[in-house]
């Protein structure tokens, strides 16, 4: 498994030699440092502990300003674990590029989608609205939602009003189309979750199965 962390820059197209346009996700991913190695011996599992974005030392934690000061780096924003087969040859404080992946390459991007607050069931759930004429006042109204004599309740999991977005998104199998070494970006064909300068972990496609 391959991990780097980055943030989704925006989008944009690129062209192939006989002008068929694709749309692609720019993100911007690492250079990331490797934090801490998890050993089978001493941990139970095989993982790699990437950080992710420098911050100042007064930002940070106290724990991760002691695990920055043992690595020989400044502290990082983002923290995140890489799970391995078998134990990693990687050293501490070795730095993880776009390098590490190739063009064409299968990959799995994980983000928060775009908080949206609350939101009603026209917007959250797609409800249709109820019509403006012949006296009819009933615009976005959700409607009933249950019975009064039985069961007297309303029963778990209806869709509703309520909070909407800010969860974390897994978009399968999008195919890296450009690597720019020079600038650390990644130019992943298709939509990543999140909104522009969001967080995302680019890791490779446990499935491998290419979308048409």
């Amino acid at each position: 498994m391959t991990l780097i962390l980055g943030r989704k820059k925006g989008m944009t197209q690129l062209f192939a030699e006989d002008g068929t346009a694709t749309g692609c996700t720019v993100v911007e991913a690492g250079p990331c440092t490797v934090m801490q190695l998890r050993t089978q011996e001493k941990n139970g599992y095989s993982a790699v502990q990437l950080g992710f974005e420098d911050v100042r030392d007064k930002v940070a934690s106290k724990p991760r300003r002691g695990q920055a000061a043992q690595v020989g780096t400044a502290p990082k924003r983002f923290l995140r674990e890489d799970r391995l087969a078998g134990d990693s040859d990687l050293e501490v404080g070795a730095a993880i590029t776009v390098e590490a992946f190739d063009c064409g390459q299968l990959v799995d991007v994980i983000g928060t989608s775009r908080g949206r607050g609350f939101s009603g069931t026209i917007r959250r759930h797609g409800f249709a609205r109820g019509p403006k004429t012949h006296g009819s006042k009933n615009y976005r109204k959700p409607g009933s939602i249950g019975c009064s004599a039985y069961p007297a309740r309303v029963f778990k999991g209806k869709r509703s009003s309520g909070h909407f977005g800010a969860k974390r998104i897994t978009t399968k199998n999008l195919e890296i189309l450009r690597i720019d070494t020079d600038r650390n970006l990644l130019f992943i064909k298709g939509a990543v979750p999140g909104p522009r300068n969001g967080f995302v972990s680019v890791q490779t496609a446990k499935t491998g199965v290419k979308k048409g």
